[in-house]
């Protein structure tokens, strides 16, 4: 049990279980995921990374502050710029009182695709927004399934990335 004023952080760096192990269960299943690091003398807040791996620089860690902040502005002005296309396509479809069926169903799709669009970027937004926070907080780079290092090729190739390879292969497999 969690000792008072004692963090989740601490617990888990000093291995003290969060919970008492279920009966005839062996204690390794019990225990709280461990967070890996770099190596024994990384930087307390130093990005996990897989074994045989580099630790991360902080070069690239602002590279990949910068890459997503970007992203994240660039996302902002699509949604603006979707939700715009969409209220003047809300607004044009009151006019069409004299188009036939091809035109309006021309305009039905033209709303459906900008109304899809947005939606794509909010939710691109959402993971970016979360990748940042993650960024800035903690669990950035842990698989958020089997808590080990996602891996630092596959985080800069794909930050927004919360789950490791083999537990993505699995989520894809269901």
């Amino acid at each position: 049990m969690a000792e008072p004023g004692e963090s989740v952080a601490v617990r888990r760096k000093t291995g003290a279980a969060t919970a008492k192990p279920a009966a005839g269960r062996a204690r390794a299943v019990a225990a709280p995921v461990a967070v890996p690091v770099a190596s024994a003398d990384a930087a307390p807040g130093a990005l996990p990374v897989r074994p045989g791996e580099d630790p991360w620089t902080d070069a690239e860690v602002a590279e990949l502050q910068q890459e997503l902040d970007s992203e994240a502005a660039r996302l902002r002005t699509e949604i603006q710029t979707s939700e715009e296309a969409v209220s003047g396509l809300m607004r044009d479809s009151g006019d069409g009182a004299g188009d036939d069926q091809v035109d309006a169903g021309t305009k039905n799709i033209s709303r459906e695709h900008e109304l899809s669009l947005a939606a794509n970027a909010r939710e691109m937004l959402e993971q970016t927004e979360r990748a940042l926070a993650r960024l800035a907080g903690t669990g950035f780079g842990l698989c958020e399934s089997c808590g080990q290092p996602i891996g630092k090729a596959r985080v800069q190739a794909f930050p927004r990335a919360t789950l490791c390879v083999q537990c993505k292969q699995k989520q894809e497999r269901r």
